[in-house]
């Protein structure tokens, strides 16, 4: 995987405010790869320790990780079987936001 397509999903990630979350697929077209979803999903499993991993979920609001639901309920996210309760509301678009 491209170096440089890493750095700009993790940086892009940073700035996924507390309490909020995204998708692999919103980071995918931020960075200017609409279809590679996948790519940003294996870019965050060797992300380093200051990108907020836990923020970034499935399209359909799932957690990819169970492991982080505990982060997530920290921030004040409820997660109800495996999913993200609002995720609409609490969905942050890059596009948008930036």
């Amino acid at each position: 995987m491209n170096e440089i397509f890493k750095q700009q999903v993790w940086e892009i990630t940073r700035f996924v405010p507390k309490g909020r979350v995204t998708s692999y697929g919103a980071i995918a077209k931020a960075v200017g790869f609409p279809n590679h979803s996948r790519h940003v999903g294996k870019a965050m499993g060797g992300c380093p320790e200051d990108v907020p991993a836990h923020r970034v979920i499935s399209a359909s609001g799932t957690l990819s990780v169970p492991e982080f639901q505990e982060r997530l309920e920290a921030e004040g996210i409820i997660v109800e079987n495996g999913r993200i309760k609002n995720f609409k509301n609490l969905f942050w678009n890059p596009l948008e936001e930036l």
